[in-house]
C-alpha cells in the first residue's frame, strides 16, 4: 500500500475482528519498540473499528529478503538478549489483554512458577480436558508438571520481555540482513519461553543462540528444560489443530518427567 506521500507501508484488515484484536497487536510492537534493543516496525495507525473507523494496522513497510546471513543470525540474537533483559514489571501484561484466540489470561503475576502454572498450562489443561484433545495420561502428567514447577523451573529469574510467539514466521529480514520481529503476543515471561519456542519450529541458525548467550548466559539447565516451555504452545497447537501435537505434546511431557 502506498500512501499519498509516496511511503509504502503494509496494512492489515480484517472484518469483524474480535474486541481490541489490532491494537493489543499494535501496544504488542510498540512495547518491543520501547527499549530500542531490536528492530520492530513503527506503527504508524491502528483502529478496532470503533467510531465508524475501518478495523487496521498500519505499519512502515520492511523491504524484505531471503536467507539470514550468518552475521544477521547472530545479531539478532544479541539483540533479542537484550530486549528480554529489558524486562518487564511483572509476569503477565499490565493491561490484563489476552493471548491468542484461546484468550489466555495474562492477568499480572509477582512469580513465574505462578503465571506458567496458572495462565498457561492450568488454563490450556482444562481447555484440553474439555475439548478432549489429550488422553487421561497427558493430563495427569500435566498435572503433575504444574505441580512441580517451583522445582523443575530453574533458578529464579525477573521478568523478560518477550515476544510471546517467536517462530521463524514472525521474523522479517530486509535486504540489509538485518531482523525484525512481527506478529507478537507479547507478555511478561520467561526468557527460556522464546528460545524454546523458536527451537520448536526451527528456522533459526545456531549463530542466533549462540550469539543471544555471549550478551546473557543461560542458566545452568536450560537444555532439559526446552521441552517444558514448549508444553504451552504445543497444547495450543493441539486444542487447534489436532494432528500430531498431541503426541508432541505427550513426548515432551515425557521429557520434562525426567528433570
Amino acid at each position: 500500500m502506498e500512501l499519498a506521500d509516496g511511503r509504502a507501508v503494509f496494512a492489515k484488515t480484517r472484518r469483524n475482528p474480535p474486541a481490541g484484536f489490532f491494537t493489543t497487536e499494535a501496544h504488542g510492537l510498540r512495547w518491543l519498540r520501547e527499549p530500542a534493543t531490536i528492530l520492530v516496525p513503527e506503527v504508524l495507525a491502528v483502529s478496532d473499528g470503533d467510531e465508524g473507523s475501518p478495523p487496521r494496522l498500519v505499519l512502515e513497510w520492511i523491504d524484505e529478503a531471503g536467507r539470514v546471513p550468518d552475521r544477521g543470525e547472530a545479531e539478532f540474537g544479541r539483540a533479542l538478549a537484550r530486549l528480554h533483559r529489558a524486562g518487564s514489571p511483572s509476569f503477565g501484561r499490565q493491561d490484563r489483554r489476552t493471548t491468542g484466540s484461546l484468550a489466555l489470561p495474562n492477568d499480572p503475576c509477582e512469580s513465574w512458577v505462578e503465571f506458567f502454572g496458572e495462565r498457561r498450562l492450568g488454563v490450556l489443561l482444562r481447555i484440553a480436558r474439555d475439548r478432549q484433545v489429550l488422553p487421561g495420561s497427558a493430563l495427569t502428567k500435566l498435572q503433575r508438571t504444574i505441580e512441580r514447577l517451583d522445582v523443575i523451573g530453574g533458578p529464579a529469574e525477573p521478568a523478560a520481555r518477550l515476544h510471546g510467539d517467536l517462530w521463524a514466521g514472525n521474523r522479517l529480514v530486509d535486504r540489509s540482513g538485518r531482523s525484525w520481529l512481527i506478529d507478537p503476543a507479547c507478555h511478561g515471561g520467561h526468557r527460556e519461553f522464546d528460545l524454546a519456542m523458536m527451537r520448536l519450529f526451527g528456522g533459526f541458525g545456531s549463530e542466533c543462540f549462540a550469539g543471544y548467550v555471549t550478551e546473557w548466559p543461560l542458566a545452568e539447565g536450560w537444555e532439559a528444560r526446552v521441552p517444558l516451555h514448549q508444553l504451552a504452545p504445543l497444547i495450543v497447537h493441539a486444542v487447534k489443530f489436532g494432528g500430531g501435537y498431541a503426541a508432541a505434546t505427550e513426548q515432551a511431557l515425557d521429557a520434562v518427567s525426567s528433570i
